[in-house]
């Protein structure tokens, strides 16, 4: 008993991150014809769901990936319903075929993991920052390793410099710090994710919060302190505490697509100063009445932060354009063939 009030008990579903947002998009009749069940896992040739009850792989479904909720059509499991999603992690699939690749679904925080050596690199976690905004996820910085250098501080300011928005953590993976320190972002019905390179401490961070050494781990290169992969897809876990936390694998590039906000929210002071440039389409290069370049003149804003943005958003002003622009040769070419097929069928029903 706290506070004269019974600790209410939670629900199988509650306890998979089931929140009011989900149950409002179904009806009763709904709810007990396909039940709910949460994709904590996805395979090549199949998805592993769990909700109450219910523990079981089925096959593939469109566009679904991991943390999404499904209305399960147990005759027809390929028939069954993606629900509208709280959140959606993505970025831009590696490679030149101009895909978008989801991450995760439904995720309330991000701890973007990093550590206190040669693997630190303010530009990257800038982008982390950037996905997390525009997906209307709490994004926090794990700095890693921090027992490992003499002083961390340069480590913790130069994250802190990145976003106010952003909290800023330091920890020895290992042991009981994470579940102390991360304890705010990790409550019961939540669900976390870490990202980062390889070699950081994901797996070793999920372990400490499950309090079991399941999760295979292995050791950085000392030359350069690389990781290698260890995680090799990702999957929820449920931790004692009461949250899921989902383990990723290291992602060497992070290409932004459909970030523009994202971006504008990490780079908060720069937007604000080109909404007051003379021309509406400033480059923030040379042209005259630049707010943003009077700004580093007067020392106020740091020219190297300048030119990260500057990248960033014509990196995802590409991508993102690209992107749209194979939608739409995908959407003609379908149209086309639907087209075609009907104009055959015409034939040879008038045979």
């Amino acid at each position: 008993m706290k506070g004269g009030r019974s600790q209410r008990t939670r629900t199988p579903l509650e306890t998979l991150g089931w929140q009011p947002y989900f149950a409002q998009q179904i009806g009763v009749d709904e709810l007990a014809g396909t039940p709910p069940v949460r994709i904590i896992e996805v395979h090549r040739n199949a998805l592993h769901v769990v909700g109450d009850g219910i523990d079981e792989t089925i096959p593939p479904l469109q566009d679904a990936t991991v943390g999404d909720w499904v209305l399960l059509d147990r005759a027809k499991p390929q028939s069954s319903q993606l629900l509208e999603r709280k959140s959606l992690i993505k970025r831009r699939a590696p490679g030149t075929d101009r895909q978008v690749q989801l991450i995760a679904a439904n995720i309330d925080t991000v701890f973007i993991v990093s550590s206190c050596n040669q693997d630190f690199n303010v530009p990257r976690l800038e982008r982390y920052v950037a996905l997390a905004f525009e997906a209307d996820v709490t994004p926090v910085i794990v700095l890693t390793k921090a027992d490992l250098v003499s002083d961390p501080q340069n480590y913790v300011d130069g994250a802190r410099a990145i976003s106010e928005r952003v909290a800023v953590v330091t920890l020895d993976a290992r042991g009981d710090e994470p579940a102390q320190k991360l304890a705010a972002w990790c409550r019961p019905g939540q669900t976390v994710a870490f990202l980062g390179s390889s070699g950081v401490g994901k797996s070793t961070l999920t372990n400490a919060l499950a309090g079991t050494q399941s999760i295979a781990t292995q050791p950085i290169r000392e030359d350069d302190a690389k990781g290698r992969h260890t995680t090799t897809r990702r999957q929820l876990h449920k931790v004692p505490g009461g949250c899921l936390v989902l383990d990723t694998p290291g992602m060497r590039e992070l290409q932004l697509t459909d970030a523009a906000a994202g971006i504008d929210d990490v780079f908060a002071d720069l937007h604000a100063l080109a909404a007051q440039c003379r021309f509406n389409d400033c480059q923030h290069i040379s042209e005259p009445g630049c707010a943003v370049l009077a700004a580093i003149e007067r020392g106020e804003i740091d020219e190297a932060r300048l030119r990260r943005w500057r990248k960033l958003k014509a990196e995802e002003a590409f991508n993102s354009s690209s992107l749209a622009e194979r939608r739409s040769r995908d959407k003609a070419f379908g149209k086309m063939v639907r087209q075609i097929k009907k104009i055959k069928d015409q034939k040879e029903t008038g045979r």
